[in-house]
């Protein structure tokens, strides 16, 4: 089976997308689901089932791609069998589940589709999560728009404002890279952008929209400056003339900037519970606590680390990708996680700096947004999510391409 995808499998893989981006699993304001939850658990192992048995079909190309990075799948391993070491292991292992059908569906979508056709598919994908989010706010209101927690702010088709905020960003890198080649395909890419850049706005997020305009300058300098052959002396320097500039305005305008945005120097918190949660963390440095088991509702880690934060309060997650999955597997997981990011990062800068084809670009613009999104977010492993998949496919893909 290694015919080029068709229309079919083309919906497969956006429906694949909107499921693992959360669309489907919108709720009342009592908290009811849309989609029925039997519907939805259907829906998960038909996207795994099929995503495994076309990989299968393309058992080859499938080995030989999978095997060009060993180092990913030792870390997959690792946060796979970390419920042998959790104080819960059944509980655990129900949620590594997820790790299989992110992990089958990335794979597959790398495999199956050029990069131009990933940019594409992403792009739709997200238009039509847009519309929908839309459409619903026209219609039922007070699913689509938040109540009393945060007045006026939308969340869509989506669980929560920040995800819209995320997920349109996503969609926004898609559609600026998007290849164009008639005017139809240039209506729609600037359709796109401005109506995911409206949802954007209307989710009051202010993390996405500063993420949002930080990427469009830090891409646009990168655009503008870059030099078309081998990586350079050149490019180095501009580098690290970026991270100095922009690590010098953090560090010099921290309380500036954080309070000019409505929030206080702690991050509404976060530093006080990333400190507490990294304490924890040392009673066991080397694996972890296990895949999600640190914030398990049965133990006493999150309200004993939300307690450094508020009487009450109980926290969901750490609020850092990155400190997550140190808490999931250990020193030794997050730094083999590291490491695989750092080379896939380093391989689409590589692509991106010789690149003649806008698509090209996507890689590292969406590097960038997962790096940005998690420092105060918990967007890598939690849950059955879109950016560890595309994160897989991100990965895979630029592997694939080092040998075509």
């Amino acid at each position: 089976m290694n015919k080029e995808p068709g229309f079919l499998e083309k919906c497969f893989v956006i429906f694949g997308l909107t499921f693992f981006s959360g669309a489907l699993g919108v709720q009342t304001p009592l908290g009811v689901p849309l989609i029925p939850s039997p519907l939805l658990t259907l829906t998960r192992y038909s996207v795994f089932l099929i995503s495994l048995i076309i990989i299968c079909f393309n058992y080859k190309d499938s080995r030989l791609i999978a095997s060009r990075d060993k180092l990913f799948w030792v870390f997959t391993s690792i946060l796979f069998l970390s419920f042998i070491w959790s104080d819960l292991p059944i509980e655990t292992l129900k949620v590594n589940r997820e790790i299989l059908y992110m992990t089958a569906f990335g794979l597959y979508f790398a495999i199956r589709f050029s990069l131009k056709q990933q940019v594409k598919l992403i792009a739709n994908t997200f238009f039509l999560g847009a519309l929908f989010s839309v459409i619903l706010a026209l219609i039922l209101p007070e699913i689509a728009i938040h109540g009393a927690d945060h007045p006026g702010a939308w969340r869509g088709v989506y669980d929560y404002k920040n995800t819209l905020g995320s997920m349109m960003i996503i969609g926004s890198l898609a559609f600026f890279f998007l290849p164009v080649s008639n005017f139809i395909d240039k209506f729609y890419k600037w359709i796109g952008i401005f109506l995911l850049f409206t949802l954007v706005l209307l989710c009051t997020s202010k993390t996405s929209l500063v993420i949002y305009f930080l990427i469009i300058l830090i891409l646009g300098f990168y655009r503008k400056f870059r030099w078309r052959g081998k990586i350079s002396v050149v490019f180095l320097d501009i580098g690290i003339l970026i991270l100095s500039t922009v690590g010098t305005l953090v560090i010099s305008q921290w309380v500036t900037l954080l309070t000019s945005l409505g929030k206080d120097p702690t991050m509404t918190g976060r530093t006080i519970l990333w400190s507490s949660a990294l304490l924890k963390l040392q009673t066991r440095p080397l694996l972890g606590f296990g895949h999600s088991a640190f914030w398990l509702p049965q133990l006493s880690n999150a309200r004993e680390v939300g307690f450094s934060v508020g009487t009450g309060f109980v926290a969901p997650h750490a609020h850092n990708g990155f400190i997550d999955v140190a808490l999931d597997v250990g020193f030794i997981g997050a730094a083999l996680f590291l490491i695989v990011y750092c080379r896939t990062f380093f391989r689409s800068l590589r692509f991106a700096y010789a690149a003649k084809k806008p698509e090209i670009l996507f890689p590292m613009a969406f590097l960038i947004f997962l790096t940005m999104n998690n420092m105060t977010e918990s967007y890598m492993l939690r849950l059955a999510n879109i950016y560890w998949i595309l994160f897989i496919t991100t990965n895979f893909t630029l592997l694939k391409r080092e040998t075509d």
